[in-house]
């Protein structure tokens, strides 16, 4: 019985060694290997033509140049270009070219776009904020810093009736527009506004001591109290006004004393330092 079935296998054996190896079976067999390799070699190459692969181009610097030379050199590179923003920069040219997407020196595919941020010609307009509840300078010029605007204090001027640092008056282009706020006046993005703000005032400064002072220290110190010097007297003994000695003063020193802003101190000089002054 195994005999027979031995017998048997090796007659299929036979049977298919003799039908793979008959010159038409091999013939096909190698026709269709290769019709196969052909096809997947084919397929290869189109995708590498399609998707350029291991192939990339270094993005130029674009930012700096007018819109017309980038977008001739991004064509010479066969990039797409969309310009997808601009900007107003003041002291900048119109088309010049703020920023790009991907970004210099990056490799991309051929073909590839490449998106340009501009400068524009004319400026945005902008709404300036309200006076009200924000009229300390330093606060509203940090705000329309924020907006792109340039705040400047044109001048400063004494109101006791004010904290110091109030605004007092706004203006924009020589014309005075805190008023004009209220309404929501707007003005071009990176303009100047002048503002003229309130300061200190003090009405009344301690008195100087000037006595056994040389006349130049006491009208050091009479002029830094912002006050002046009245008369200057001098006894027959002074020869050098500069390097003689302050013996009296009117009004007198007091440790309380005070008087007004710009009023006068008279003093009275002697050549050498008074006795009184124990040898300073």
């Amino acid at each position: 019985m195994m005999q027979k079935i031995w017998l048997k296998i090796r007659h299929l054996g036979f049977e298919l060694y003799s039908f793979f190896t008959a010159p038409f079976v091999v013939k096909n067999c190698l026709g269709l290997i290769a019709f196969f390799a052909g096809l997947l070699l084919m397929t290869f190459w189109w995708l590498k033509c399609y998707t350029n692969h291991g192939e990339s181009l270094q993005v130029p610097n674009y930012v700096g140049m007018g819109i017309q030379e980038a977008v001739r050199k991004a064509q010479s590179r066969d990039f797409e270009y969309v310009i997808n923003d601009s900007i107003y920069v003041p002291g900048r040219p119109p088309g010049e070219v703020l920023a790009q997407n991907p970004k210099a020196e990056s490799r991309v595919k051929e073909g590839r776009t490449i998106y340009f941020t501009v400068t524009k010609n004319n400026p945005d307009i902008i709404k300036m904020p309200d006076l009200v509840g924000s009229d300390d300078y330093d606060l509203y010029s940090r705000k329309i810093n924020r907006l792109g605007l340039k705040p400047r204090i044109l001048a400063r001027v004494a109101d006791p009736k004010l904290a110091p640092n109030t605004i007092v008056a706004v203006l924009y282009r020589g014309d005075t527009v805190t008023q004009d706020i209220r309404y929501g006046f707007k003005v071009e993005m990176g303009a100047t506004i002048d503002f003229i703000v309130s300061e200190q005032v003090t009405l009344t400064v301690e008195i100087p001591d000037c006595v056994c002072q040389t006349y130049d220290a006491a009208r050091f110190l009479i002029t830094s109290s912002n006050l002046s010097i009245g008369a200057v007297i001098k006894d027959a003994t002074v020869y050098d006004e500069q390097s003689a000695y302050v013996w009296r003063q009117t009004p007198p020193y007091e440790a309380e004393g005070t008087m007004r802003v710009g009023e006068q101190i008279d003093l009275y000089l002697t050549q050498e330092l008074p006795a009184a002054c124990g040898g300073q």
